[in-house]
């Protein structure tokens, strides 16, 4: 699990979500992911399927899963 703290005060989460396969599915998980509360930053990338997400303090995983579900893909966890 990968979750680091950055020097700017936000956080830098990497996570693991399966069923990308494409630029829409980066851009469905990235766009479900940024509405969440505190989020800056979301980097999704199909080929690994890491989504990383810089926040402005951790977020939780059941909001982070939630949003990805509402995506139409499934939160494996962090990576």
């Amino acid at each position: 699990m990968t979750a680091q703290t950055d020097t700017a005060g936000s956080v830098t989460t990497v996570y693991q979500v399966s069923g990308m396969s494409c630029g829409h599915c980066e851009g469905a998980v990235s766009g479900e992911i940024s509405g969440l509360p505190g989020v800056t930053s979301v980097k999704a990338v199909a080929t690994t399927g890491e989504v990383t997400v810089v926040s402005a303090a951790p977020l939780d995983d059941e909001a982070v899963r939630a949003a990805v579900d509402e995506a139409g893909f499934e939160l494996a966890g962090r990576a």
